[in-house]
């Protein structure tokens, strides 16, 4: 085997800066960095050390070839050129993790089998038995890669991502990863703060993850010394001698570690629950006795007299579906700031937070800001030191719906005015000749007004996109507050009946997070049918407006039908089949919040309950287990979001990657000449092709998009798909 090696060592979006520097350290030869990832050189015990010591990575992949990846065939022939026996036996166990499409290669399921083949291929000619294909316990993890026309390939030497450290086998509510709370923790200059003797303190610290990283960090344990294994361990090319000698460096260093004076690691949160839970993360990490939780309330938050003068405090406050109300988040902010201001002078705070506004409610300047991800939620983290020189008076933050109407500039002001009246002719007039109640008005029509404005009977619904990053900020409050003079005047529609919102295009379970707690519903007419929507509180309102036609046409072929609502949101689409006349629907979805408001809607427009099924369920999960005698339906809707990684789900939903196993699963429950009718939002997304083999597909997206949504052809997807004959 050869003695250098290329690595391309993966981490979270924004950390490769840091990622560069601790693959530096290891003795690893940085090359190139990428998005998510840095290209290094170097030895076998290099790679190691990156796969037992990296605080950041996710995986350490071992480069073996760039394939060239513009035909099959070139495909095949680079993969079945590697020589495969040096990486495995010739009756072992394997698995492919591919990634990427191209004009060729158009989904990754495809891609992944024309890699296997190959390697399969190779082995098998070298003596009368095969490998084989093990997802759950490979004996090594191959990474293909694929961008264009090349195919990157690679040994995973990780195994697992190494941000599993082994000690977190449980989950508190939305945590960070743990590599994500090193880099904050390396971003806040904790290894300087501890090597002079600070303390650390997370007052919000959920299962524990800052607080036990933090004291790893500064107690020098190697984050993989607790994994049971690692991707290499049964790759021929490993070495064990040399890894068990990076072992007993890290049992030394780990045991060194906790001699002298040590830190104060404290963590508290207002749950009970999640502190039981972080106590037992602290336990399997091996620091019991080394780092302390407690229940307790940030307004409760007070010194005690064994901490030092120097310190760092980092929180990942609540955000999102977590603690919703703006208002409350507001508060506790402002709790946050007031508590360390005058109990930890001399300090270091850092936040980590996904609605960076809300740092202006603490009452301190920030010296520094440094933009991350949280899975793939834009957040940012923002350091203020704790003096009286930094401190500044808290500013409450604007309640969404309250934006001031103000017109700067009256040419401007002018074309949205005369846009206005012109889609309310024609728009409005379509409208009412349908008996159409809510539509949309106007869609981002003007480049100056990025907004979507929707009627709801006597109110209107304004949301604004996120500003191109050519318009700064201030031009962007200005255009808005515009639009909330005009928008009024021209509809006729009273001040207090405009609710407006900032929405920037959403992805996964954003779209359904809390924005107010006004509790304040209102019932509209579509088709017939009563719905509840709510215009103030969340950032889509209950009834996707698009979809309108998807449930006129399931109103007008559901009579006797058994209906099936996946990922049903509110309902909608199951009261216009029991309009319809359905025999009998189950509708599910993970939240709630919206199952009960399902069953307002259903109970609004008198359906029979025993019939008439809303269920609480992870629609991945219901769907991945065995069809009961009873799970048969000749007609499903299936409208998953984007992307999902809720706390309440296991694993990730992404619909581009997962949507194959989706349809398949809910085609078993199909009858044979029943109807599924798949639709998605994700403006990129490209159905499986595979699909067609199995079944019969008709784009049905141009009949599903009314006339106010001709505008944005691309507010999603739609497909019938049935079985064949």
């Amino acid at each position: 085997m050869a003695e250098h090696y290329e690595y391309f060592v993966t981490c979270p979006r924004g950390i490769d800066g840091l990622l560069q520097d601790e693959l530096e350290s290891f003795g690893l030869k940085p090359l190139k960095t990428a998005p998510a990832g840095v290209w290094v050189q170097g030895g076998l015990a290099e790679g190691y050390r990156a796969c037992l010591w990296s605080r950041l990575a996710n995986r350490v992949l071992l480069h073996l070839a760039t394939v060239d990846a513009r035909s099959n065939e070139a495909l095949y022939q680079g993969v079945y050129d590697i020589p495969w026996e040096d990486h495995l036996k010739v009756d072992g166990k394997f698995r492919v993790m591919f990634a990427g499409t191209n004009e060729l290669i158009r989904n990754t399921q495809y891609g992944g089998q024309k890699v296997k083949d190959a390697v399969v291929d190779r082995l098998r000619g070298k003596g009368t038995v095969r490998p084989s294909v093990d997802s759950k316990d490979p004996d090594i993890t191959l990474s293909a890669r694929l961008h264009r026309g090349q195919m990157e390939l690679a040994i995973d030497l990780s195994g697992d991502s190494l941000h599993m450290r082994g000690y977190r086998t449980e989950k508190g509510i939305a945590p960070v990863r743990e590599n994500l709370a090193s880099a904050l923790l390396l971003r806040s200059g904790w290894p300087k703060i501890a090597d002079n003797g600070g303390d650390f303190i997370d007052p919000m610290c959920g299962s524990g993850t800052l607080v036990i990283e933090a004291a790893l960090m500064a107690l020098d344990q190697a984050p993989g010394r607790l994994r049971p294994r690692f991707g290499f361990e049964r790759w021929l090319g490993h070495q064990p001698e040399l890894w068990l000698e990076l072992r007993q460096e890290a049992e030394r260093r780990a045991w060194e570690g906790k001699q002298g004076r040590l830190p104060r690691f404290t963590g508290y949160d207002q749950d009970s629950r999640v502190i039981a839970t972080a106590w037992r993360n602290i336990a399997r990490a091996g620091l019991e006795g080394l780092v302390h939780v407690e229940a307790r309330p940030v307004e409760d938050f007070h010194r005690d007299n064994e901490w030092g003068n120097e310190g760092l405090v980092l929180v990942n406050p609540p955000y999102g579906e977590r603690l919703s109300d703006r208002k409350e988040l507001g508060v506790l902010y402002q709790q946050l700031g007031e508590r360390v201001r005058e109990h930890l002078p001399g300090w270091r705070l850092g936040v980590f937070t996904g609605v960076p506004e809300l740092g202006h409610a603490i009452g301190l300047r920030s010296h520094r800001q440094y933009r991350l991800f949280n899975g793939k939620l834009p957040a940012q983290l923002l350091l203020f030191e704790i003096n009286d020189d930094n401190t500044v008076r808290p500013r409450d933050v604007t309640p969404p719906g309250e934006v001031r109407a103000k017109i700067s500039h009256p040419e401007r002001a002018q074309m949205l005015e005369n846009r206005l009246k012109k889609n309310l002719k024609t728009l409005g007039q379509w409208a009412r000749k349908q008996n159409i109640q809510c539509y949309r008005l106007y869609d981002a029509d003007m480049p100056e007004f990025a907004l979507a404005i929707d009627v709801y009977g006597d109110h209107v619904h304004v949301q604004e996109y996120a500003a191109p990053k050519s318009i700064d900020e201030k031009s962007a409050q200005e255009r808005l507050s515009e639009a909330m003079a005009v928008i009024p005047e021209v509809l006729g529609v009273p001040v207090d009946r405009v609710i407006c919102k900032q929405r920037q295009r959403q992805t996964g379970t954003r779209q359904y997070e809390k924005q107010d707690a006004s509790g304040e519903f209102m019932e509209v007419d579509e088709l017939g049918s009563r719905l509840k929507v709510n215009l103030r509180d969340y950032l889509d309102t209950g009834l996707f407006l698009d979809h309108r036609p998807v449930r006129r046409w399931i109103r007008d072929h559901a009579r006797n039908k058994r209906f099936l609502n996946l990922f049903c949101y509110t309902g909608a689409a199951t009261v216009q089949a029991v309009a319809g006349g359905a025999s009998r629907s189950l509708s599910l979805d993970m939240s709630n919040t919206y199952v009960e408001w399902a069953r307002d809607n259903l109970a609004l427009n008198g359906a029979d309950p025993d019939r008439h099924r809303v269920e609480p369920a992870d629609c991945v999960k219901w769907l991945a287990d065995k069809p009961s005698a009873d799970q048969r339906f000749d007609l499903i809707f299936m409208d998953p979001p984007t992307f999902s990684n809720s706390a309440r789900m296991r694993g990730v939903l992404d619909v581009q990657r997962d949507h194959g196993m989706l349809i398949r699963q809910a085609m078993a429950r199909l009858t044979g000449d029943g109807l599924l009718i798949f639709s998605t939002n994700f403006r990129r997304f490209k159905l499986d092709e595979d699909l067609g083999e199995l079944y019969e597909l008709e784009d049905v997206t141009a009949s599903t998009l009314d006339r106010d949504f001709q505008r944005n052809s691309r507010i999603h997807q739609c497909w019938h798909i049935q079985h064949k004959a």
